[in-house]
């Protein structure tokens, strides 16, 4: 990571560390405490872009992973809203909210296959005028 200084594997194991602990602490100082680094260090090392690449690239896979969990529900949190949406027994406020939801979320839907769909043509059209002469 070209500025930081350390020790071969130590130091790339510390670094493995220091990620872990940011993905799992609520403050850097917490983070810094858990791996026996001093805060400073570590505030020092979110400033080197190599380490910070690797840090987000962390931070992305846990988002990663967790939105695929959440996914493996949706069938289950889309059958909760609609039998809030139409349950006889609820409020017509919790009613409109589940109905909100089912909109916000059908709107979306079609608003990321437009987008999708216009990308690809954008990528189609870009990689066709890279192969012209």
């Amino acid at each position: 990571m070209g500025q930081m200084k350390g020790h071969g594997a130590k130091f790339e194991r510390k670094k493995r560390l220091a990620i872990a602990a940011l993905l799992t602490h609520r403050s850097v100082e917490d983070a810094a405490g858990a791996v026996d680094l001093n805060h400073s260090t570590l505030l020092k090392w979110l400033k080197v872009p190599a380490f910070l690449k690797e840090y987000r690239a962390a931070r992305r896979e846990v988002v990663n992973q967790s939105v695929a969990r959440l996914q493996q529900t949706m069938g289950a949190a889309g059958t909760v809203m609609l039998k809030l949406m139409t349950d006889p027994n609820v409020s017509a406020a919790v009613k409109l909210r589940a109905a909100e939801c089912v909109f916000d979320r059908t709107i979306k839907g079609i608003e990321l296959e437009d987008i999708e769909e216009r990308v690809s043509e954008l990528e189609r059209a870009a990689q066709a005028a890279a192969q012209r002469p």
